[in-house]
């Protein structure tokens, strides 16, 4: 999609900090941290949200859930955890229309998630 925020920044139109990347997906660190280790990882193709899954190949899909742990690992938060975000919709607050997901890390976590 070409006004879209997320696509401009996997295809290097709009600069990041790349953590990881790979055919299907690409993560890259926050702009505005919420934790110490704050990644954000998205497919390459764009799909508005976790609504549009159905429109996703499994392959994408996969590869986004396979790409978290290695992420994690690079990171140094694999052993002492993290969380795995998706906000989806306005009343979610999902600031970029295109599926990404949050990977938080590097302290602990408040038990409440709202």
């Amino acid at each position: 999609m070409s006004d879209c925020l997320f696509c401009k920044i996997a295809v290097g139109k709009i600069p990041s900090t790349k953590v990881y990347e790979d055919d299907r997906c690409y993560a890259f660190r926050d702009i505005n941290p919420q934790a110490p280790v704050h990644v954000v990882l998205i497919p390459k193709a764009h799909i508005d949200g976790l609504n549009g899954l159905f429109s996703l190949e499994d392959p994408d899909l996969s590869a986004l859930l396979r790409a978290v742990p290695q992420i994690a690992a690079r990171e140094g938060i694999a052993q002492s955890g993290y969380r795995l975000i998706s906000n989806c919709g306005p009343d979610a607050c999902q600031s970029v229309q295109h599926l990404h997901f949050h990977i938080l890390g590097g302290r602990k976590m408040s038990e409440e998630m709202a």
